[in-house]
């Protein structure tokens, strides 16, 4: 008697086994660095180059030695540099949503290092509702950016994590959060963010790599029915704000230490939220005490002005942002504008020190002003700190415990290799690479496939069922055929960025297309044949 049949429905395709890949050793890269002393000894004569000094007059120091222009460029994140002080250009935009990602100019993948570990989207990391978990996976990630930042492929300020609240399924965005729940997402935010910052030295005032909180405040709207993100004005209570929206950035300030905070393109009860003074000097610096800088989303003083009207002049928006607690700008809204609102006497000298000190104080602390990093902590770090067996078993391990079975019935699972002598793989999913890493990703060591994983078990029979996610035509005869000649049957179902992403929100949450149809008609399929 053959075996009974079995069907397993998997929804969520963003799970993948990383495993190891060797790779033969290149030339390394410098990373970018200020005070290279061994080059320009006169740059000991400067108090910002002296690493025994403290983290204020070393700030002080840099600031008063600037000219006016030159503080104008260390306003925006494609910083320009003073090569009489012997400080090059910086770019301050990186990502490291769920392992270092190619998202941002700031991070290249490139010999020696062609991929990096690829964790598990957030969405299904916050499932495993494991504080440690998240704190070490950030350790994993932040080893893996400063190797990578030694040999030149990648800064030191990484964007992430999204602590935004998922408070609405259908946003597209909200599989980079952990959820819903703002406990959770609390957690999540400041476990992660000492993940990536925290030395292991014990120093509280070095980062091994600066983490950012975003997007600040009250946003999970993208691109939905025609209303953007980019005017969309967040109606909200005080203590919807308070009980809801704002726990995680809370916690990744006090409890995280986190050294930045985006905020982002909606306005929240009329008002930007890069240009708020309450929300951001009033609350994150004044009541929260960030120890760093406040950031904008990537051309949200662009939107402000031109999107939402929310000022008349450009000169006006920049000085608006400034003076509510913005210290860069993510593009070049500044640069462009600030002068002018100087000029203007919109703006002060005041005003701009400060930005400016915030902004140095943070690459200080991550050691970019003590010369060259391969004499300093973390220095040691290369390419064979990149994709170890070690991290790629993690994120096989987080995985793990997010996966969330929602129904086992008749005892389906486990299926049993010995068993089950033939397995059909149907779904658009299954046998999809890139699709599993979801977005703000990075290239993974490896890429394995639902359906190569399952291969390596058991023989398999493989039909996608449909030409793609969206599914207009299912190949029900096909699919069923394929499922009548094996002993159990898995299907790869859901979504992928072409449904759901940054600037693209879902109209519903039911699955693509047909794809529906076709699990109606394949469950049918052991009952018919």
């Amino acid at each position: 008697m053959a075996p009974a049949k079995h069907s397993l429905l998997l929804c969520v395709p963003l799970l993948c086994f990383i495993l190891s890949v060797s790779r033969p050793v290149f030339a390394e890269r410098k990373p970018v660095f200020a005070c290279d002393v061994t080059s320009n000894p006169g740059l000991l004569n400067f108090s910002f180059c002296d690493p025994s000094l403290d983290l204020k007059t070393r700030v002080d120091d840099l600031v008063s030695r600037l000219t006016l222009q030159e503080k104008f460029g260390w306003l925006v994140s494609g910083a320009r540099g003073v090569s009489r002080l012997g400080i090059p250009n910086y770019e301050w935009w990186s990502e490291a949503l769920h392992g270092v990602s190619y998202t941002g100019p700031g991070t290249k993948f490139a010999s020696p290092v062609p991929g990096a570990t690829s964790f598990p989207q957030v969405i299904l990391t916050g499932a495993t509702f494991n504080e440690s978990l998240f704190e070490l996976i950030g350790k994993v990630v932040s080893t893996e950016a400063r190797a990578m930042y030694n040999v030149g492929l990648a800064g030191l300020t990484f964007w992430s994590p999204n602590v935004n609240i998922f408070r609405d399924p259908r946003w597209g965005r909200g599989q980079e959060t952990p959820g819903e729940d703002p406990l959770l997402s609390s957690k999540y935010g400041a476990a992660y963010v000492r993940g990536l910052q925290q030395t292991e030295d014990g120093n509280e005032e070095r980062l091994k790599v600066a983490a950012c909180c975003k997007h600040y405040t009250a946003y999970d709207l993208d691109n939905w029915k025609g209303i953007q993100r980019y005017t969309f004005n967040a109606l909200v209570t005080q203590q919807d704000l308070d009980d809801t929206y704002q726990p995680p950035f809370k916690s990744c300030v006090l409890e995280g230490n986190v050294a930045s905070v985006m905020c982002s393109y909606n306005q929240v009860n009329g008002k930007p939220t890069c240009g708020d003074p309450d929300l951001l000097a009033g609350v994150i610096r004044d009541e929260w005490k960030l120890n760093g800088y406040i950031v904008s989303d990537c051309d949200s003083l662009h939107e402000m002005f031109n999107s939402q009207h929310y000022t008349k002049t450009p000169e006006e928006t920049a000085a608006l942002a400034v003076k509510s607690g913005l210290d860069l700008n993510c593009g070049s809204f500044l640069i462009t504008n600030a002068p002018a609102a100087l000029s203007r006497g919109l703006l002060n000298v005041t005003d701009i020190d400060r930005a400016v000190a915030n902004n140095f104080a943070t690459l200080m602390r991550l050691g970019f002003f003590d010369g060259d990093p391969s004499n300093r902590l973390y220095g040691n770090l290369g390419a064979g700190d990149v994709c170890t067996q070690a991290n790629q078993e993690l994120a096989r391990e987080v995985a793990r415990q997010g996966i969330v079975l929602l129904k086992n019935t008749e005892t389906s699972l486990p299926l049993s290799p010995t068993a089950i002598k033939s397995l059909a793989v149907i779904g658009p999913n299954s046998n999809v690479s890139h699709t599993m890493l979801g977005n703000y990703e990075g290239t993974p060591c490896k890429y394995t496939t639902p359906l190569q994983g399952l291969t390596a078990s058991v023989p398999t029979v493989y039909h996608p069922g449909c030409a793609d996610v969206s599914c207009a035509t299912a190949q029900l005869e096909d699919a069923k055929k394929i499922a009548s000649t094996a002993d159990a049957v898995v299907l790869v179902m859901g979504s992928d960025q072409s449904i759901e992403r940054e600037g693209l929100d879902r109209v519903n949450i039911t699955l693509p297309g047909e794809q529906q149809d076709l699990i109606t008609e394949l469950q049918k399929c052991p009952k018919d044949l």
